[in-house]
């Protein structure tokens, strides 16, 4: 079953009249928006794709098949996860964070890897993530593979399972995860690098913080992504103490070697708790070496600045703002989903989105943060015309009844209506149940 728009056709071509679309998310149309950043059109869709995007009224007759009336409806792209982990997704029933902190959630994930993790059981559950993403309306995820021991070779394969089974709905990426000082025994990164070149797609990575030899594990990661053409993605300075500077050793790094390739950083939550000087020097050099920063709002939230029995301090999110002033690329993601990282969450972006502009205050701060979930993680990801409303692109859409962001914000828009090449998909959520068999829960 769909909801929302029900008058959408399931085939063929149709024209939605009297959309509401963010401005920053349109290519090749030309439209004026309001103070909000979003300007009224009127959207034709054909052979799959739109064929137009013009101002309300233009022509009345533009396009082909039924008009489908959005009454100022906003209307977004199918948006683009950069930061997730599908592997440790939905193991919160099975093994629980007992305190929610970082600790906490560490010890608990490799627990229950060293005792769960199976190549069926890793299937199920990154099978359930991908179902929750694309009923919300999600285009593309980027996911963190934990690439350690035996779950090496049990976890990469059933990623590139899962990637050709999904291929045409969801376009899936992946990022090796290991400790920083992995990188330093030659046998372990041969054979994730072996298996990133069987069953990946380009991307290598690590979790990275401040040990003595942060420098030559660097230098040996920058090294290895350029012999083989990898792309890098790294969890960065997931804390609160401002003494951790991956980020800038990181900068360094891709300066020194002089890289290429497209580098995503994950987290980078100390950066917002520097001394002013150092954070515009760490700033700086992110901005120089080609670094985008994707901030992770609602688990950063949950588990930094977490002591029991104290209110928290602070959000525990990046300095998303100072950093998209100087030029980086800013984005926001999902992060985990129901582990012992994070309690809750689900895949959608537009929660994501929702929350995120609250915890982070992206509202009265420019008229363009709808890129951070939509154009950035996919210029970021490489996808092309992917995160955007383009003439001649995919119709790929998702539908709204809000007519201003306050009303898409106020609400969950659990009545969206998502479009896939033009077509409505069925947004029926997985029921956790299916899952019981793997979690132990009895009813």
């Amino acid at each position: 079953m769909t909801t929302g728009f029900a008058s959408i056709p399931a085939s063929g071509p149709c024209r939605l009249i009297r959309t509401r679309i963010p401005l920053c998310l349109v290519d090749g149309a030309a439209l004026a928006a309001d103070r909000d950043g979003l300007a009224l059109a009127d959207i034709a869709v054909e052979d799959r794709r739109i064929a137009s995007i013009l101002p309300v009224g233009t022509d009345v007759h533009n396009g082909d098949g039924p008009a489908v009336d959005l009454d100022g409806g906003i209307v977004l792209p199918r948006l683009v996860d950069a930061h997730v982990h599908l592997d440790k997704g939905h193991i919160w029933p099975r093994r629980r964070n007992p305190d929610g902190s970082f600790k906490g959630a560490l010890e608990n994930v490799l627990a229950d890897r060293e005792a769960n993790w199976t190549a069926d059981d890793v299937r199920a559950r990154m099978g359930f993530g991908l179902r929750c993403a694309f009923a919300h309306g999600t285009a593309a995820v980027r996911t963190h593979i934990d690439s350690l021991g035996k779950q090496i070779g049990i976890s990469w394969p059933v990623l590139a399972e899962l990637r050709a089974e999904w291929a045409g709905r969801i376009t899936l990426q992946a990022s090796p995860l290991f400790g920083l000082q992995f990188a330093l025994e030659a046998a372990h990164m041969q054979a994730v690098t072996k298996a990133v070149l069987a069953h990946g797609d380009g991307l290598f990575g690590c979790v990275t913080y401040m040990i003595p030899e942060i420098d030559q594990a660097l230098d040996i990661v920058f090294r290895n992504a350029i012999e083989h053409g990898f792309d890098l993605d790294f969890h960065v300075d997931e804390t609160n103490d401002p003494e951790a500077r991956a980020l800038e050793h990181i900068a360094d790094a891709a300066l020194r070697h002089r890289f290429a390739g497209k580098i995503l950083c994950g987290h980078c939550c100390s950066l917002a708790l520097q001394e002013p000087q150092d954070e515009a020097r760490i700033i700086a050099k992110v901005r120089e070496a080609g670094i985008a920063v994707v901030s992770l709002p609602m688990c950063n939230m949950y588990l930094q600045d977490r002591q029991a029995g104290r209110t928290p301090r602070w959000r525990g999110v990046t300095a998303l703002h100072e950093l998209k002033a100087a030029g980086v690329p800013a984005m926001i993601a999902s992060d985990n989903t129901r582990d012992p990282f994070y309690a809750y969450g689900d895949l959608d972006l537009i929660e994501v989105f929702r929350e995120g502009t609250r915890i982070l205050q992206l509202d009265h701060s420019g008229t363009d943060w709808a890129n951070a979930v939509a154009r950035t993680p996919a210029d970021a990801m490489g996808l092309g015309e992917a995160g955007r409303l383009l003439v001649g692109g995919a119709a790929d859409l998702i539908l709204t009844r809000a007519r201003d962001w306050t009303e898409f914000f106020a609400r969950p828009q659990s009545d969206r209506t998502v479009l896939v090449a033009g077509k409505a998909i069925d947004r029926t959520l997985p029921d956790y149940r299916e899952l019981d068999h793997l979690t132990g829960v009895r009813t």
